[in-house]
């Protein structure tokens, strides 16, 4: 299920109303699905979750080319008008990432998606001259069942 890990925080974002509201329901998961020359003019505040890749830990006692935790990244990157902005969301999406995984329950059907842990960096907060926009990822290096 660790390659299908983006999924669950895109549903964690979508969970929060509010985030939602912010952005005006422009959560993305991969790309933003334009044509390339449409991309620059693509309205902000956006959220644009990616699957970075993944590596397993390897040997386990059962089998000897894979083991039983998979790393996986996932980034999510903000991009909006002006650096308070981005702040303010960043903010956001960290928080409801923490408690969507927080208070995940058995019952969910995304429940088996929920990382074991993860631990969390970002990446500097940047400008965009060609679009033009504030940016910054939050950078998700995840512990999941394959």
């Amino acid at each position: 299920m660790s390659l299908v890990t983006d999924k669950v925080f895109y549903n964690a974002l979508m969970s929060n109303a509010s985030l939602v509201e912010t952005v005006n329901g422009r959560i993305y998961n991969t790309t933003i699905p334009v044509p390339d020359e449409e991309l620059p003019n693509t309205p902000m505040p956006i959220i644009i979750i990616s699957f970075d890749g993944m590596q397993n830990d390897g040997f386990h006692k059962d089998s000897s080319y894979e083991g039983c935790v998979d790393k996986v990244q996932i980034s999510i990157e903000v991009e909006a008008d002006d650096r308070e902005e981005v702040m303010d969301i960043v903010q956001a999406v960290r928080d409801t990432v923490s408690s969507y995984f927080e208070n995940a329950e058995e019952s969910q059907d995304d429940y088996e998606l929920v990382p074991l842990d993860y631990q969390l960096s970002a990446s500097p907060v940047e400008y965009d001259s060609k679009v033009p926009c504030f940016f910054q990822s939050l950078l998700y290096n995840c512990d999941t069942n394959p």
